[in-house]
């Protein structure tokens, strides 16, 4: 498997096996990889002949300094998990700060025609600023047919395709299923520092979100949301941020349902000082 540390290396290999017709698909990550990542990567080589993974903590899209240091970084463990997926298909690219950011660690500013302002965008300040910055010089770097986004961050997901189209970028952007462990806990990197408690109070999210998908084909949608928060008051481990039910396409959140639209419920919880986001299509 080969790992590259800087993007002039990149380049040129991405160059020899381009000049030889083959497709590339591409999953970026933050490292500390896991079976949701590795759904992924799994499609990617279904339908490309190699598959680049970026495995960069990006500094520009944390707003809390301190989730940026206690972020995992596991480059060693990651390499291994996708060794036992393909030792010769997969490229890997593990670059520094410097060698994405030189000398300017700094987030362009991004219009994505108002998806930037709902939901998480109210509540982590510059953060799709961050993901545009990173995501589009990454694109640049790597240049893939194909990128695969898990719909757990469907909210990045309806963004970067956003960025795509604004900015004519040639590459396809695939959204591919929520990856769940066997309690349901959508799989996410910041599940491995959950302390146990908080670990098995964790499923409720789910849990709560497949219920309210069943109350939503009876309720409105304020009903709904005013039901999910009367069950977080009960918990005594999770602490709700947000539970929105808003329009797939605008992400606006729903006041009157409409028949010609489909809608989709976001979450956000704290479990400790461990923020979880999850969501589900209602109709």
């Amino acid at each position: 498997m080969t790992v590259f540390k800087n993007k002039t290396d990149l380049i040129a290999f991405v160059d020899t096996l381009k000049s030889k017709r083959n497709t590339l698909g591409f999953v970026p990550t933050m490292g500390a990889l896991h079976q949701g990542h590795g759904s992924l990567i799994r499609k990617g080589l279904e339908q490309n002949d190699f598959v680049a993974v970026s495995i960069f903590v990006n500094p520009t899209q944390f707003d809390n300094n301190e989730d940026l240091v206690k972020y995992p970084r596991t480059l060693d463990s990651d390499v291994n998990l996708l060794n036992e997926i393909s030792e010769e298909k997969i490229i890997i690219y593990a670059p520094t700060v410097e060698d994405i950011y030189e000398t300017n660690v700094l987030s362009t500013s991004f219009s994505y025609d108002g998806l930037e302002h709902e939901m998480e965008g109210k509540f982590r300040d510059g953060h799709f600023d961050g993901v545009g910055t990173i995501v589009k010089r990454l694109f640049e770097i790597v240049r893939p047919n194909t990128a695969y986004f898990g719909e757990k961050d469907f909210q990045q997901l309806m963004i970067i395709k956003k960025l795509v189209e604004k900015h004519d970028l040639p590459v396809n952007v695939i959204g591919c299923e929520i990856h769940r462990t066997n309690d349901g806990l959508a799989m996410s990197s910041r599940n491995a520092r959950l302390k146990p408690a908080y670990r098995k109070a964790a499923p409720f999210i789910y849990k709560t979100l497949k219920l309210a998908k069943e109350k939503f084909d009876a309720k409105s949608a304020n009903k709904v949301t005013e039901w999910v928060t009367k069950q977080f008051a009960k918990q005594e481990l999770l602490e709700l941020e947000y539970f929105i039910i808003a329009d797939t396409k605008t992400l606006k959140t729903a006041k009157r349902k409409s028949n010609q639209k489909s809608y989709r419920a976001f979450i956000a919880v704290y479990a400790d000082d461990i923020r979880l986001i999850d969501n589900i299509a209602l109709n």
